[in-house]
């Protein structure tokens, strides 16, 4: 039977970056993977992944949570090298 932790670790994204997305999105990781899942398949999708974590960023920064920005965009970085046609101006 598949749980929550093997639907999060099917998506084709980091558990960090999932939770990053559930956080932004207001739901829960297996539903964050879900969405994530789908939004990678999507023509813009991955530059809408990438949008989210960079709004969520700012925020952190806005309300300064530096810890939180700074964890955010370690895993933007990571998100983008592996996903680089998320960059702007791609697709």
């Amino acid at each position: 039977m598949i749980n929550d932790s093997d639907i999060i670790d099917m998506a084709c994204l980091t558990r960090a970056e999932i939770g990053a997305i559930a956080e932004h999105e207001h739901i829960g990781p297996v539903e964050a993977a879900e969405r994530v899942d789908y939004l990678m398949h999507l023509h813009h999708g991955p530059q809408q992944v990438q949008r989210m974590i960079c709004e969520d960023i700012r925020e952190a920064l806005h309300t300064g949570d530096l810890a939180r920005a700074s964890a955010l965009y370690t895993t933007l970085k990571g998100f983008l090298t592996e996903h680089p046609e998320a960059l702007r101006g791609n697709g």
